[in-house]
């Protein structure tokens, strides 16, 4: 699944929507994310529920996804003049 910190998901299960703040990966595999919800009516912030990565539906990506440019990578060590000998 391609969901990602700062994107806003949707629980298929109780349709609770929000942006996830954090990802954790348990050591039995299993990939949990943070969903914050957004600010209520009342200007009250509710509190964040965790949810199983399959779980969650992508309602909309945080960034579009980068294009990774051509920096021409590292450059080339300097080859060294020989020694000058007298």
């Amino acid at each position: 699944m391609s969901i990602q910190l700062g994107d806003k998901v949707r629980d298929r299960v109780t349709g609770f929507t929000g942006i996830t703040t954090a990802r954790t990966v348990w050591i039995s595999g299993c990939v949990r994310f943070e969903v914050q919800p957004v600010m209520d009516k009342f200007g009250k912030i509710p509190d964040s529920r965790g949810y199983d990565e399959n779980q969650l539906e992508l309602v909309k990506a945080a960034h579009p996804a980068k294009q990774e440019k051509k920096t021409g990578g590292p450059m080339p060590s300097p080859s060294q003049h020989a020694v000058a000998r007298r």
